[in-house]
């Protein structure tokens, strides 16, 4: 799996809950270069760095390659600013067939959801 977010986040543990939910720590680096456009001053973590930390995530579990079909109910609910919570914990309860994997992913900072969406993946054949 090709990640292209290069040291953007640092996945810090993972466990399978009993009921196939998959917990992610991560943490995300204050320092790389998309905080310096995304926005001078105010770093906010963008939205679609978010969903590609999902879809990376995601094949890490699965040990699939995936390809993003749709996503719904795509909820930015708090700011993410990388130097005030870091530190995240993204939910992910996979949903895996022969050829697709449906994923319902929120992701928290504290108590605070900053993110709920669901998304559908197509698995690639290498």
């Amino acid at each position: 799996m090709q990640t292209i977010l290069t040291d953007f986040y640092t996945l810090q543990s993972s466990e399978k809950e009993e009921n196939g939910r998959f917990i992610a720590h991560i943490t995300l680096n204050k320092d790389h270069d998309i905080f310096n456009g995304h926005f001078p001053g105010n770093p906010v973590t963008p939205g679609v760095c978010m969903m590609q930390i999902v879809k990376e995530l995601t094949e890490e579990f699965t040990g699939a390659p995936l390809f993003l079909k749709s996503a719904s109910n795509v909820k930015f609910m708090a700011i993410i600013n990388p130097f005030e919570t870091p530190d995240l914990v993204l939910q992910l309860d996979i949903n895996e067939s022969e050829d697709e994997v449906k994923v319902k992913n929120t992701t928290l900072f504290g108590e605070t959801i900053a993110l709920k969406m669901s998304v559908h993946y197509k698995k690639l054949t290498s």
